[in-house]
Formats: structure tokens, C-alpha cells, sequence
């Protein structure tokens, strides 16, 4: 897969593909598999999403890079990478000009929801109206449980620790990455040693609690909160059993798999100790 931007070369007679694609879901995925076979495929997109240009504060639920991942693991081409600012008042007839001579679509493929251009005029109707060189395709919304799979129901998901729904809908468990640092090494004292990692910025928070998830393959627990029974800052804890490497400095990629409980205060270390053993049992289910 090789990522595009404003200079680069451009492969030519291509299938277009529009979208943000954060999180790669379900939805997401059909409109991938919408795109005509043996082609090769420019996924456009933006470093951030426009909503932040119009001032929204925006989570995501994956890093750029790990959807940049994600859709090369789904036979994407090529990942063409634009700043929203630079095209942000571009009608949406000059900007569907602009794809056309700077790519030579064969065909153009969109979601159900997809816009582009001022006042956002852009949208399906307006592809399908306008298919001159190109071969529009347009893509139905994936209903689960009567809910249309999209991003910010995800992210309303994982707030809520929902992550079985989450799952459903993303066709994986979600999952945070961050790297380890130096921790005060109070789990190490009480039995259960700790990576510790802060939350990875930008991205849609798990409410505080006790979670059963995976790391490096091995079922796992990770505490993340304030450890109110100690007052600490916001950190994530994780403590695989029956591993000894040393992670410090590392990159994990923690796959939440499901909440165990609210995180709470202890009156003493004993106490604590007695739930964290409880705690780790649950996850090794």
C-alpha cells in the first residue's frame, strides 16, 4: 500500500473510494467490497476529519494509522491523504473536477452518507448525475439490530463500555495502543506487575473500570482510572499473567474485550490485593 498526497504521482484509471473510514466497520467494509474487482483501488481521504475544521472536537476510534492499517489488510492500493483545509471551499463540481483529471477514475464508490464540497451538494445523487467518465456506485447503509452501523454510534459503544455491540459492529474487538512507561510499581508489590501506559490521545475514552482484555496473544487485565484507593493520575494498567518480559518502552496494542467492574476505592492494601486476584481469575476465563 503507498500513501498519497497533494504531489505525489498519481496511478491512473482507478476506483475511487470516499470516505473518512475511521474505524473501519462493518459499514465501512461494504462499501470496500462495493468497489469493482480487479482494479486498483485509491482510498480518498483526509488527515483529519473535516469535522474539526468546522470546529468540532472530535475522538476517533482508531489512529490514522492503525485505519491506514486496517484498509491495507483489505487489499487497499493506494491511500491518497488530503488536508480538509486545503479543499474545504471547493465546490462540489470543482472537486469532483479535480478527482477526475488528477486520477482518471474508472469508477467512484461512496456510502449512503458521503458528502463533499460547499454546503455539502456532494452526495450520491449528485455522483450519479454526474457519471460522464466514471462508474458510479453507491453503497446501503449496514443495519444491525435495527441500528445503522456508523462511527459515532461506535464511539457512543465504547463511552458506554458496550463492547460486545462495539465488536458487532466493527467485526473486531476495539482496541487502544500506547507505549509503556514507568510506573510506580505498586502492583509488583501486591503480586500482580503492571505495564503501565497513558490512554492514547485523541481517541474515544473507556469509561474508568476493571477490564478482561488481550495483549501479545495472552488473556489479560487492565485497570484503567485514577486508582482512587491511591489518588494517581489517569493511567492504564495491565498485568499479564505468567509473563515475565520486559515491556518497558514498547508499543502494546491492548484488545478490549470486555468490563469486568467500575473501578472503586479500597479501605486497605489487603482488600485490594483480594479483589485484584478475583479481578485477574475473571479475565483468565
Amino acid at each position: 500500500m503507498e500513501i498519497l498526497y497533494k504531489d505525489s504521482e498519481k496511478p491512473q484509471n482507478v476506483a475511487l473510494v470516499l470516505g473518512f473510514f475511521d474505524g473501519l466497520h462493518l459499514g465501512h467494509l461494504s462499501v470496500i467490497k462495493n468497489v469493482p474487482a480487479n482494479t486498483p483501488v485509491v482510498v480518498v481521504t483526509f488527515s483529519e476529519s473535516p469535522s474539526e475544521y468546522f470546529g468540532k472536537k472530535i475522538k476517533y476510534i482508531y489512529s490514522r494509522q492503525k485505519n491506514y492499517e486496517l484498509l491495507n489488510q483489505h487489499g487497499i492500493s493506494f491511500i491518497y491523504e488530503q488536508d480538509f483545509s486545503k479543499i474545504a471551499n471547493l465546490s462540489a463540481e470543482e472537486y469532483l473536477s479535480y478527482l477526475i483529471k488528477e486520477f482518471n477514475p474508472i469508477s467512484i464508490t461512496s456510502g449512503f452518507n458521503h458528502t463533499f464540497g460547499a454546503k455539502r451538494v456532494g452526495n450520491p445523487d449528485f455522483l450519479r448525475k454526474n457519471e460522464v467518465s466514471y462508474k458510479y456506485f453507491y453503497t446501503e447503509p449496514t443495519i444491525i439490530d435495527n441500528e445503522i452501523v456508523s462511527s459515532t454510534k461506535i464511539k457512543t459503544l465504547i463511552e458506554n463500555a458496550e463492547l460486545k455491540k462495539a465488536k458487532d459492529f466493527l467485526s473486531r474487538n476495539f482496541s487502544i495502543t500506547s507505549s509503556v512507561v514507568e510506573g510506580e510499581k505498586l502492583g509488583r508489590q501486591l503480586g500482580f506487575p503492571t505495564a503501565n501506559m497513558k490512554y492514547p490521545k485523541g481517541i474515544v475514552k473507556l469509561p474508568y473500570g476493571v477490564y478482561k482484555v488481550k495483549v501479545l496473544g495472552h488473556n489479560a487485565f487492565m485497570n484503567w482510572g485514577i486508582k482512587p484507593t491511591f489518588r494517581s493520575e489517569e493511567v492504564i494498567e495491565v498485568h499479564i499473567p505468567n509473563f515475565e518480559d520486559d515491556l518497558y518502552g514498547k508499543t502494546l496494542e491492548v484488545e478490549i474485550i470486555s468490563k469486568i467492574r467500575d473501578e472503586q476505592k479500597f479501605e486497605d492494601l489487603i482488600e485490594l490485593k483480594t479483589q485484584i486476584k478475583k479481578d485477574v481469575e475473571e479475565c483468565l476465563k
